[in-house]
């Protein structure tokens, strides 16, 4: 039987996290710290609050209150769908076009309109005219400058090569807070997408200072002819019901994991399709062509803030192109798909594809929490 233990990393008692779980009365902030488990919403209300701490690792054991189950017990009781998504007021922010693996996913996308049956033609021009020089760049130097306006005069310049070569990065709003699903639940696709895949990725946690204080596992998920039919249906593409999956906790920064454990990482994808179709690929975070304190440097500072903190999706190594339906074809998701993106220091978010309005509809947005906190007496700040 699959429990919140399994989700873990395998050293999750060497480590300190921050969950959040569905209890009785409503959602409870719990943090892990080397093995043992606290309740920190007696203290803050929200998994916001106590990231947006001072001292967050020193405010477990100076603030949480231990909970009677140990941790072992805790973990090894705890149905997997009663996992939460461990952000709530914070901003649910994503990056895009950040690998150049990706970034040429994208400028195919663009190419095709929408279309599946022209991606692989496609994808066989574009690596002739770009190759892989790409992954080489660093985004706004002088060497991709010269790039863009030798592709400029070529008639190959793309928006999505702008943001990913360029000085500036894409980063746009995700969803909303509260929105984001956790390990153990469906995730959505829109039924009018006939090209669509999961987005694995590493998902920050940052408090409102800019300070980056760990990281969790993140699925952005996406409809590719959607947003290939034009880049102003971002948000058609993406913010969608149960689109967005977070899981299956923060993993704070410590003396034993920092941002070097995530610079170094690899992503593991494992998709299998309810009729046997099984997809494996992998990804090392580290290909990444902007460092991820650059990227955060644009998406925090004079001009941007964020007083409950955010969550920062990366952006993906890959997307899955392998074929399904038919040859030429590549990737798309079945309703059924079981989805598992997972890294050895950050364990396993694991969700299975359902229709956008099939999956549970989102009603407990921010009015809603801000309510049963104070009807619990909790902190609501």
């Amino acid at each position: 039987m699959s429990t919140l233990s399994t989700a873990l990393p395998a050293d999750w008692r060497e480590g300190h996290f921050a969950l959040r779980v569905e209890g009785a009365e409503g959602p409870q902030a719990v943090a892990l710290a080397k093995g043992r488990a606290f309740d920190m919403t007696p203290a803050f209300g929200t998994v916001s609050a106590w990231l947006n701490a001072e001292e967050p690792l020193g405010a477990i054991a100076a603030r949480g209150e231990p909970l009677s189950l140990d941790a072992e017990a805790l973990l090894a009781g705890t149905d997997p769908a009663r996992l939460l998504a461990p952000f709530d007021l914070q901003a649910l922010k994503a990056c895009g076009v950040t690998y150049a693996r990706s970034m040429l996913e994208r400028v195919i996308e663009e190419r095709c309109r929408g279309d599946a049956t022209q991606a692989e033609a496609i994808r066989a021009e574009v690596r002739g005219i770009i190759g892989d020089e790409l992954s080489a760049l660093r985004p706004g130097s002088p060497e991709a400058m010269a790039l863009k306006q030798n592709l400029v005069a070529r008639g190959w310049w793309s928006q999505y090569l702008e943001v990913g070569i360029g000085p500036d990065a894409e980063i746009f709003t995700k969803a909303q807070p509260l929105s984001a699903v956790g390990g153990g639940a469906r995730v959505g696709i829109h039924p009018s997408s006939a090209w669509n895949n999961p987005e694995p990725e590493v998902v920050l946690a940052i408090d409102a200072r800019g300070r980056i204080l760990g990281a969790a596992l993140g699925n952005d998920v996406n409809l590719r002819d959607v947003e290939g039919r034009s880049a102003l249906l971002l948000g058609r593409a993406k913010d969608n019901n149960a689109a967005c999956a977070i899981g299956p906790a923060i993993r704070l920064f410590d003396e034993g994991f920092t941002l070097e454990d995530i610079r170094a990482a690899e992503i593991r994808l494992t998709i299998e399709g309810p009729e046997g179709f099984r997809l494996e690929e992998s990804g090392k975070v580290g290909a990444i062509s902007r460092d991820p304190t650059e990227i955060v440097d644009q998406a925090v500072n004079p001009h941007h803030q964020y007083p409950d903190g955010l969550a920062l999706f990366l952006g993906t190594p890959f997307s899955p192109s392998k074929d399904r339906d038919a040859p030429g074809r590549g990737f798309t998701h079945h309703v059924g798909d079981v989805v598992s993106i997972a890294s050895e220091r950050l364990g396993a978010l694991v969700n299975t594809v359902d229709r956008t309005d099939s999956c549970p509809p989102w009603r407990f947005g921010i009015g809603a929490l801000m309510r049963n906190l104070a009807q619990r007496g909790l902190p609501r700040a």
